[in-house]
């Protein structure tokens, strides 16, 4: 049996403004309809694979289990990491948990933000590397270069694969990010392909592998995963154990210094989507070179991407080349394409100013639904809020604002302090300053109501909760 472990835990900041710490790139729609995170757990579904293992953090839980549902698939176990601490100990605390019920298996470890679009191509691709795994080795997955990339490592082999037969293969070294001439130089070797961060192996090598290559982790990570507690379904691991774990890539830690190592070489479309020129090149550019996504008009333009995430914006393009152009509610980029890997400094200049931009989607999802803001002025903010059949918002009371809520779809169930009454569409209820207070929906279909909140402060975190479903503290 193979088990997938889909590593979500990333925040994907050269994709800004669409990809943010709140809610990153692995959970957008960034190619077709359905998000990166739902089409990674959607190509490892078959009938030789166990449930999917996944590895996220506390904020992005019900977001796993909620995209996981919208897909019809239910997850295996759910791993909540304390804090990130990079590749390393996530795959130990994986394998651990494998271990205990799957000790002869195998391991699929992969990203839940990289673009696949031939399935089962990549399972052949498993497929094809499972018999050197079940051997002990530990294999990686090279992609076939299509250009002199300059923003992924690289894996070395002693001689070029055979395309048309592709066969696990000994790696003879990994190469860091190279420059655009080395870079020219590897595509034209036919010997370099890119390190695509994706891992099968047995749970006893990797093991094997933790304990010869970086065995400062086992303690921590073991600790961790023992004193876990189940938490709605999911299992956190212990925070004090993992703060100990050394913040390392599974790279670093043991695949650079393991001499079992094997390469699939694979050549059927992959990109991990690291920046937003990969992005142009996977959105199918046209004759022109331009690639469009959302309400978007391109006039006498080359080589360009404008993409608008609000159906209320107008982007469009006059003339441009070589241009990136990504527009949101609360934020614009343009940028030379030259400088997509560049992106990431963008972040780093709002945060140093405090602009919230620079981590918060405009979007807040919450595990109840969604909300996002309309208007914020002096005293006042209105908000558009949307939450799903069957679920509820904590009971709460907040000391600096009252609220004003009006239905517009379906119907509310509505507390506060020792009332309940339904409000249905075109009603309103107020909620005073003070007051113990919950909304739920009752109902088969989503509930949108519009808030108007007003007071001296209305800052998210003036919410003191007394009861809640989703356990939040």
């Amino acid at each position: 049996m193979i088990t997938p472990v889909l590593l979500c835990g990333g925040s994907g900041t050269r994709l800004w403004p669409l990809s943010r710490k709140s809610y990153p790139k692995q959970f957008v729609p960034l190619v077709g309809e359905e998000t990166l995170f739902q089409a990674s757990a959607r190509r490892v579904v078959a009938p030789d694979y166990a449930a999917p293992l996944v590895l996220t953090n506390s904020d992005f839980r019900f977001i796993v289990t909620e995209q996981l549902a919208g897909i019809g698939i239910d997850p295996g176990a759910i791993l909540i990491e304390p804090e990130g601490r990079n590749t390393a100990p996530a795959v130990l605390a994986a394998a651990l948990w494998v271990e205990k019920t799957d000790p002869d298996g195998l391991m699929l470890v992969a990203p839940s933000d990289h673009v696949v679009p031939d399935a089962p191509a990549f399972r052949a691709a498993v497929e094809t590397g499972a018999e050197a795994a079940r051997a002990g080795k530990l294999v990686t997955f090279g992609i076939t270069p299509d250009h002199a990339e300059t923003g992924y490592g690289y894996l070395e082999l002693a001689e070029a694969p055979d395309m048309s037969a592709p066969a696990a293969m000994d790696l003879l070294r990994f190469v860091e990010k190279p420059d655009a001439a080395t870079a020219e130089d590897y595509v034209a070797s036919g010997r370099h392909l890119w390190n695509a961060g994706i891992f099968l192996f047995s749970v006893r090598a990797i093991l094997d592998a933790f304990r010869a290559h970086a065995p400062d982790l086992i303690a921590p990570v073991s600790a961790a995963v023992e004193a876990g507690r189940p938490d709605l379904g999911f299992l956190r691991l212990d925070p004090g154990a993992w703060a100990g774990a050394e913040s390392i890539s599974i790279d670093y830690a043991v695949m650079e210094r393991a001499g079992n190592l094997a390469v699939v070489p694979y050549g059927a479309g992959w990109s991990d989507l690291g920046g937003w020129d990969a992005v142009w090149r996977a959105s199918g550019p046209d004759e022109n070179g331009v690639a469009t996504s959302g309400p978007t008009t391109a006039i006498d333009c080359t080589n360009t991407l404008l993409r608008s995430e609000d159906e209320g914006l107008q982007l469009v393009g006059l003339g441009l080349e070589n241009i990136i152009a990504v527009a949101m509610p609360d934020a614009v980029l343009v940028a030379d394409a030259s400088r997509a890997q560049d992106v990431k400094q963008v972040v780093s200049a709002l945060k140093a100013k405090g602009a919230g931009q620079a981590e918060t989607f405009p979007r807040d999802h919450r595990p109840w639904g969604w909300f996002d803001c309309l208007a914020l002025g002096d005293r006042f903010q209105v908000k558009r809020i949307v939450v799903h059949p069957g679920a509820a918002l904590s009971l709460q009371s907040h000391h600096h604002r009252a609220e004003h809520w009006i239905v517009v779809q379906g119907t509310a169930q509505v507390t506060i302090d020792e009332n309940v009454k339904l409000v249905s569409e075109n009603e309103s209820v107020f909620i005073p300053l003070g007051a113990r207070h919950r909304m739920e929906n009752p109902g088969k279909v989503p509930m949108v109501l519009i808030e108007v909140q007003t007071g001296a402060y209305l800052g998210e975190d003036d919410i003191v909760r007394y009861e809640d479903v989703y356990a939040r503290g």
